[in-house]
Protein backbone atom coordinates (compact mmCIF):
# COMPACT_ATOMS: atom_id res chain seq x y z
CA UNK A 1 0.00 0.00 0.00
CA UNK A 2 1.20 3.56 -0.98
CA UNK A 3 1.62 5.89 1.80
CA UNK A 4 -0.10 9.13 1.07
CA UNK A 5 -1.79 11.51 2.75
CA UNK A 6 -5.01 12.84 0.60
CA UNK A 7 -5.51 10.94 -2.09
CA UNK A 8 -6.91 13.50 -5.13
CA UNK A 9 -9.80 12.76 -7.62
CA UNK A 10 -11.52 13.88 -10.62
CA UNK A 11 -15.19 12.71 -11.73
CA UNK A 12 -16.59 12.48 -14.84
CA UNK A 13 -20.29 12.29 -15.61
CA UNK A 14 -22.71 13.89 -17.92
CA UNK A 15 -25.79 13.65 -15.30
CA UNK A 16 -25.48 16.76 -13.05
CA UNK A 17 -27.42 15.31 -10.26
CA UNK A 18 -25.65 11.93 -9.92
CA UNK A 19 -22.47 14.12 -10.22
CA UNK A 20 -23.50 16.17 -7.12
CA UNK A 21 -24.17 13.18 -5.45
CA UNK A 22 -20.76 11.55 -5.90
CA UNK A 23 -19.21 15.41 -5.35
CA UNK A 24 -20.83 15.63 -2.10
CA UNK A 25 -20.27 12.42 -0.70
CA UNK A 26 -16.63 12.80 -1.72
CA UNK A 27 -16.07 16.18 -0.66
CA UNK A 28 -16.83 14.35 3.36
CA UNK A 29 -14.08 12.82 2.99
CA UNK A 30 -10.82 13.52 4.84
CA UNK A 31 -8.22 11.63 2.82
CA UNK A 32 -9.98 12.24 -0.52
CA UNK A 33 -9.51 15.77 -2.36
CA UNK A 34 -12.00 16.34 -5.25
CA UNK A 35 -9.90 18.39 -7.92
CA UNK A 36 -12.38 18.76 -10.02
CA UNK A 37 -15.58 17.23 -11.95
CA UNK A 38 -16.48 16.41 -15.88
CA UNK A 39 -19.18 16.45 -17.98
CA UNK A 40 -17.45 14.58 -20.78
CA UNK A 41 -14.04 12.65 -22.01
CA UNK A 42 -12.93 15.79 -23.68
CA UNK A 43 -13.36 17.46 -20.32
CA UNK A 44 -11.99 14.64 -18.57
CA UNK A 45 -8.74 15.13 -20.14
CA UNK A 46 -7.97 18.57 -20.01
CA UNK A 47 -9.12 18.69 -16.34
CA UNK A 48 -6.87 15.75 -15.35
CA UNK A 49 -3.90 16.89 -17.79
CA UNK A 50 -4.08 20.17 -15.74
CA UNK A 51 -4.51 19.40 -12.76
CA UNK A 52 -2.72 15.73 -11.89
CA UNK A 53 -5.16 13.78 -9.64
CA UNK A 54 -4.13 10.23 -8.25
CA UNK A 55 -7.95 8.58 -9.54
CA UNK A 56 -10.15 9.14 -11.68
CA UNK A 57 -13.76 8.05 -11.45
CA UNK A 58 -15.87 8.36 -14.79
CA UNK A 59 -18.85 7.13 -16.27
CA UNK A 60 -18.50 5.17 -19.17
CA UNK A 61 -20.97 6.51 -21.46
CA UNK A 62 -20.70 10.38 -21.77
CA UNK A 63 -21.23 12.87 -25.19
CA UNK A 64 -18.34 14.03 -27.40
CA UNK A 65 -15.49 11.31 -25.74
CA UNK A 66 -16.66 8.20 -23.83
CA UNK A 67 -14.97 6.81 -20.87
CA UNK A 68 -13.08 3.88 -22.91
CA UNK A 69 -11.83 6.45 -25.63
CA UNK A 70 -10.62 9.03 -22.17
CA UNK A 71 -9.33 6.10 -20.42
CA UNK A 72 -7.00 4.80 -23.08
CA UNK A 73 -5.70 8.44 -23.39
CA UNK A 74 -5.21 8.60 -19.67
CA UNK A 75 -3.43 5.53 -19.97
CA UNK A 76 -1.16 6.20 -21.99
CA UNK A 77 -0.22 9.16 -20.97
CA UNK A 78 -0.76 9.46 -17.34
CA UNK A 79 -0.37 5.22 -16.38
CA UNK A 80 -0.12 6.30 -12.67
CA UNK A 81 -3.62 7.49 -12.47
CA UNK A 82 -5.80 4.86 -11.02
CA UNK A 83 -9.11 4.86 -13.58
CA UNK A 84 -12.29 3.56 -12.15
CA UNK A 85 -15.07 2.94 -14.47
CA UNK A 86 -18.59 3.81 -13.22
CA UNK A 87 -21.61 1.36 -14.49
CA UNK A 88 -24.92 0.78 -15.24
CA UNK A 89 -25.74 -3.73 -14.32
CA UNK A 90 -26.53 -3.88 -17.60
CA UNK A 91 -22.99 -2.46 -19.34
CA UNK A 92 -21.33 -5.90 -19.31
CA UNK A 93 -19.41 -5.18 -22.82
CA UNK A 94 -18.63 -1.45 -21.53
CA UNK A 95 -16.86 -2.46 -18.16
CA UNK A 96 -15.14 -5.09 -20.69
CA UNK A 97 -13.68 -2.08 -22.91
CA UNK A 98 -13.21 0.25 -20.03
CA UNK A 99 -11.00 -2.81 -18.17
CA UNK A 100 -9.09 -3.26 -21.55
CA UNK A 101 -8.86 0.26 -22.18
CA UNK A 102 -6.66 0.64 -18.81
CA UNK A 103 -9.04 1.39 -16.09
CA UNK A 104 -8.09 -0.39 -13.19
CA UNK A 105 -11.22 -0.89 -11.42
CA UNK A 106 -15.16 -0.71 -11.85
CA UNK A 107 -18.80 0.23 -9.48
CA UNK A 108 -22.13 -0.06 -10.34
CA UNK A 109 -23.29 3.36 -9.83
CA UNK A 110 -25.57 2.44 -6.86
CA UNK A 111 -22.52 1.63 -5.05
CA UNK A 112 -22.49 3.24 -1.17
CA UNK A 113 -20.15 5.67 -0.13
CA UNK A 114 -18.14 2.54 1.87
CA UNK A 115 -17.78 0.63 -1.30
CA UNK A 116 -16.52 3.88 -3.59
CA UNK A 117 -13.85 4.71 -0.91
CA UNK A 118 -12.52 1.15 -0.53
CA UNK A 119 -12.03 1.29 -4.50
CA UNK A 120 -10.49 4.84 -4.68
CA UNK A 121 -7.68 3.34 -2.19
CA UNK A 122 -7.27 0.16 -3.96
CA UNK A 123 -6.65 1.86 -6.83
CA UNK A 124 -4.70 4.28 -5.83
CA UNK A 125 -2.86 1.38 -4.63
CA UNK A 126 -2.70 -0.06 -7.72
CA UNK A 127 -4.46 -2.63 -7.23
CA UNK A 128 -7.79 -3.93 -8.63
CA UNK A 129 -10.93 -3.29 -7.77
CA UNK A 130 -14.63 -5.39 -8.71
CA UNK A 131 -17.18 -3.89 -7.85
CA UNK A 132 -18.96 -6.29 -4.92
CA UNK A 133 -22.36 -6.76 -6.90
CA UNK A 134 -20.95 -8.03 -9.88
CA UNK A 135 -22.34 -11.13 -11.51
CA UNK A 136 -20.92 -14.59 -11.66
CA UNK A 137 -21.07 -13.60 -15.02
CA UNK A 138 -19.22 -10.75 -15.58
CA UNK A 139 -16.48 -11.85 -13.41
CA UNK A 140 -16.04 -14.79 -15.58
CA UNK A 141 -16.45 -12.63 -18.47
CA UNK A 142 -13.48 -10.38 -16.83
CA UNK A 143 -11.56 -13.48 -16.61
CA UNK A 144 -11.61 -14.25 -19.87
CA UNK A 145 -10.78 -10.89 -21.52
CA UNK A 146 -7.64 -9.36 -22.47
CA UNK A 147 -7.47 -7.38 -19.25
CA UNK A 148 -4.91 -8.80 -16.54
CA UNK A 149 -2.92 -7.12 -14.07
CA UNK A 150 -1.84 -10.32 -12.56
CA UNK A 151 1.15 -10.46 -15.46
CA UNK A 152 3.93 -9.43 -13.46
CA UNK A 153 2.80 -10.82 -10.68
CA UNK A 154 4.51 -14.14 -8.59
CA UNK A 155 2.40 -17.37 -8.92
CA UNK A 156 0.95 -17.80 -5.44
CA UNK A 157 0.15 -21.16 -4.24
CA UNK A 158 -2.50 -22.63 -2.24
CA UNK A 159 -3.38 -25.73 -0.36
CA UNK A 160 -5.26 -28.66 -1.64
CA UNK A 161 -8.73 -27.47 1.17
CA UNK A 162 -7.71 -23.41 -0.64
CA UNK A 163 -7.42 -25.00 -4.11
CA UNK A 164 -10.89 -27.22 -3.49
CA UNK A 165 -12.89 -23.91 -2.05
CA UNK A 166 -11.83 -21.66 -4.65
CA UNK A 167 -13.03 -24.05 -6.96
CA UNK A 168 -16.33 -24.41 -5.52
CA UNK A 169 -16.71 -20.44 -4.79
CA UNK A 170 -15.56 -20.08 -8.65
CA UNK A 171 -18.55 -22.67 -9.82
CA UNK A 172 -20.76 -19.40 -7.34
CA UNK A 173 -21.90 -22.45 -4.67
CA UNK A 174 -22.70 -20.67 -1.28
CA UNK A 175 -20.43 -20.63 2.28
CA UNK A 176 -23.34 -22.99 3.70
CA UNK A 177 -23.29 -25.10 0.67
CA UNK A 178 -19.82 -25.40 0.75
CA UNK A 179 -19.21 -26.29 4.16
CA UNK A 180 -21.42 -29.14 3.22
CA UNK A 181 -19.98 -30.42 0.92
CA UNK A 182 -16.28 -30.56 2.61
CA UNK A 183 -17.74 -31.65 5.85
CA UNK A 184 -16.44 -28.39 7.38
CA UNK A 185 -18.08 -25.44 10.13
CA UNK A 186 -19.79 -22.33 8.08
CA UNK A 187 -17.03 -20.31 10.19
CA UNK A 188 -14.15 -22.47 9.30
CA UNK A 189 -15.59 -21.97 5.09
CA UNK A 190 -15.57 -18.29 6.31
CA UNK A 191 -12.04 -18.15 7.60
CA UNK A 192 -11.02 -20.10 4.57
CA UNK A 193 -12.01 -17.90 2.00
CA UNK A 194 -10.97 -14.83 3.85
CA UNK A 195 -7.15 -15.87 3.83
CA UNK A 196 -7.57 -17.03 0.17
CA UNK A 197 -8.64 -13.61 -0.61
CA UNK A 198 -6.29 -11.94 1.90
CA UNK A 199 -3.29 -14.33 -0.52
CA UNK A 200 -5.02 -12.79 -3.87
CA UNK A 201 -5.09 -9.51 -2.54
CA UNK A 202 -8.44 -9.19 -3.42
CA UNK A 203 -11.94 -7.61 -1.68
CA UNK A 204 -14.67 -10.13 -2.67
CA UNK A 205 -15.89 -12.97 -4.61
CA UNK A 206 -15.31 -11.41 -7.80
CA UNK A 207 -12.28 -10.65 -7.05
CA UNK A 208 -11.49 -14.53 -6.37
CA UNK A 209 -13.21 -16.03 -9.81
CA UNK A 210 -11.48 -13.51 -11.62
CA UNK A 211 -7.99 -13.93 -9.94
CA UNK A 212 -8.33 -17.66 -9.89
CA UNK A 213 -8.87 -18.04 -13.41
CA UNK A 214 -6.54 -15.35 -14.78
CA UNK A 215 -4.09 -17.95 -13.28
CA UNK A 216 -5.05 -21.21 -13.93
CA UNK A 217 -6.45 -22.43 -10.72
CA UNK A 218 -9.94 -22.74 -12.14
CA UNK A 219 -11.17 -23.64 -16.01
CA UNK A 220 -15.07 -22.65 -16.61
CA UNK A 221 -16.85 -25.63 -18.11
CA UNK A 222 -13.49 -27.66 -16.87
CA UNK A 223 -14.92 -28.73 -13.28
Amino acid sequence: MKLHGTIKVIIADDHEIFRDGLKLMLQKQPDIQLLAEAEDGKELIEKTEQLKPDVVITDVKMPRMDGASATRYLTEHHPHIGIIALTMFDEEEQIIEMLESGAKGYLLKNADKNEIKEAIQSVYDQTPYYCKHTSHRLAQLVAKSKFNPYRQKPKLEFTEREKEIITHICEGITNKEIAEKIFLSVRTVEGLRMKIMEKMNVKNTAGIIIYAIKNGHYSPGKN
